[in-house]
């Protein structure tokens, strides 16, 4: 894996997601936002609805725009708050209202500028937006870059729990800027990262040893960046060729999350508290460690994932949150709401070591509940 990584590292990459007519490429490079305009004109968008948050706009939008406006291509933006709370179907109507005000079209483009947050919020708003509108995605932060604008998921929260209502919409186009992330307060980009290595020890072993050893590039804006980016999305746009809708083994890009969501909605999605990415961080350690208790992996793969996790200043327990959580009931309770519940049966992903990750249907609920209250101690 290193070699080979390092070999291709300073070029820019493409990485194809084959879904038949709804196929896209994934752009990863340095600059990529300033090929916004021509990527839409080659789109043929005559209009396009930026959706981005506050924080984002401040750094990237002014330069979006002149990108669009020497492309020809008409533009208006609409800006959410930063953060995890405009995840719900009050902003969503608002986004809603303003590409509508902007006529923005079937043939037209909605532009997602932004963190997981406004790819969500974006790209749920394409999917509804006069029953359906493409969208391309622009990442701005590393978690999105790695995930969440790959694979066509959107949507929002609720009361009941992360992202319960949304559709599945592929984006015609992601641009993914790498010097956008040269802006990232140095939390979000490690958050960003637990995405990185969740592929390495979801099923790449070697991958996860090159990051053992690579990673101070990946932080460091070394030529190991963009390759660490391109590997993710490759590993990504395999599984989600394989299985779009989520009925298989796409399943498994769920490592951690189980656990993590949990924990965010216990907190409340307070990001002073806990951001995503530390949620899937200490969820996947969880995973490992529930996997080690049940006799699945050794104690020593648990070890090594809690130890990597460490070395970037990834928390690896719930006991690491700010102002601690609830209690393990009240995480199994979480745990009900989660999507991937199917006739009130707990599933989990699981792992018989590292790279070794599998889908875990029925887990009973009494070792849950036993594992928790030993974890929050």
């Amino acid at each position: 894996m290193a070699e080979a990584a390092l070999k291709r590292a300073d070029a820019d990459e493409t990485v194809h997601v084959a879904l038949g007519d709804r196929a896209y490429d994934i752009r990863i490079g340095r600059g990529a936002l300033d090929e916004t305009g021509a990527s839409a004109r080659a789109l043929g968008a005559r209009k396009v609805g930026i959706v981005t948050d506050a924080n984002v706009a401040r750094a990237h939008l002014p330069r979006v725009m002149e990108s669009l406006k020497r492309a020809g291509i008409d533009a208006s933006a609409v800006t959410v708050a930063p953060g995890e709370a405009s995840k719900n179907l009050g902003t969503l109507g608002e986004v809603v209202d303003h590409l509508l005000a902007a006529r923005i079209e079937r043939g037209d483009l909605v532009l997602a500028l932004g963190g997981g947050v406004v790819g969500d919020l974006a790209g749920f708003a394409a999917a509804v937006l006069r029953r359906g509108v493409r969208c391309l995605q622009a990442p701005t932060s590393l978690l999105a870059q790695v995930d969440s604008s790959v694979g066509g998921k959107t949507g929002v929260n609720s009361r009941h729990g992360k992202n319960l209502i949304g559709a599945f919409h592929q984006p015609s186009l992601v641009l993914a800027d790498v010097d956008a992330l040269d802006t990232l307060p140095e939390r979000e980009f490690r958050a960003g990262y637990a995405e990185v290595a969740k592929y390495g020890l979801l099923g790449d072993e070697a991958f996860f040893a090159w990051l053992e050893g690579a990673h101070g590039g990946v932080f460091g804006g070394g030529p190991e960046r963009i390759e660490a980016i391109a590997a993710s999305c490759r590993a990504k746009a395999a599984i989600v060729a394989r299985d779009e809708l989520e009925r298989g083994d796409r399943a498994l890009l769920n490592l951690g999350h189980t656990f993590g969501h949990a924990l965010e909605a216990d907190v409340g999605y307070d990001g002073s508290r806990l951001v995503h990415g530390e949620g899937v961080a200490i969820g996947m350690a969880m995973a490992f460690r529930f996997s080690a208790a049940l006799g699945l992996c050794g104690t020593d793969d648990a070890a090594r994932v809690e130890r990597h996790l460490a070395a970037v200043g990834l928390p690896t327990s719930a006991k690491a949150i700010p102002g601690g959580v609830s209690g393990a009931d009240a995480l199994l309770e979480h745990m009900r709401q989660d999507k991937k519940v199917e006739g009130g049966a707990l599933t989990f992903i699981l792992a018989r070591g590292v790279g070794q990750a599998f889908v875990a249907r029925d887990v009973d609920p009494a070792k849950v509940l036993g594992f928790l209250e030993r974890e929050l101690g």
